[in-house]
């Protein structure tokens, strides 16, 4: 239990080292790449993700949706690229090799789509080398570069918003 609140607070410090030293970087190029990071305790549907994908033609094949579930025998049937707690070490070294190339993959857009402030999710929206972070959560405003406020069950009015703003910045 302490060992656990000590590495807390070891991967909160590296996030925090992280969002010191982002620089935010928006600019006009157009969307082709999609990365999503869902917590599977919030929303689960992943089906509506790859329909809006196709529906804003957005048919790369590089698009990626992560989970994040602490229940590692669900996942394991349901999902193909899932990661939990135990994936991320102190200091923010990572264990899992899906994990590590999302984080190394150079999306256009992250969304993260979860409400809940978890420590582990922060850690790879700040770890992430997308080029413009999107998310619904605004627990942390240093993580993303546009926050849609809406609950992960909302999803109709998230895709709304979502294609409002995108199209404001000119991004599709």
């Amino acid at each position: 239990m302490i060992l656990r609140a000590f590495k807390e607070k070891s991967n909160q410090k590296y996030i925090n080292n992280l969002l010191a030293t982002r620089k935010a970087s928006v600019n006009d190029n157009k969307i082709i790449t999609v990365g999503v990071l869902l917590n599977a305790e919030e929303y689960e549907d992943l089906e509506n993700f790859n329909i809006f994908f196709k529906s804003m033609n957005l048919n790369s094949p590089k698009h990626k949706i992560l989970i994040y579930s602490t229940l590692d025998s669900v996942v394991h049937n349901q999902w193909d690229s899932f990661f939990g707690p135990k994936d991320i070490g102190w200091k923010g070294k990572i264990k899992n090799i899906d994990l590590q190339s999302f984080i190394d993959e150079t999306y256009d857009v992250l969304i993260s789509y979860y409400k809940e402030d978890i420590l582990e999710l922060n850690q790879v929206v700040a770890m992430s080398k997308a080029n413009f972070k999107v998310g619904i959560s605004n627990a942390d405003e240093r993580l993303y570069d546009l926050i849609i406020d809406v609950k992960p069950k909302q999803f109709q009015l998230f895709k709304t918003e979502f294609v409002k703003y995108l199209n404001i910045l000119n991004k599709l």
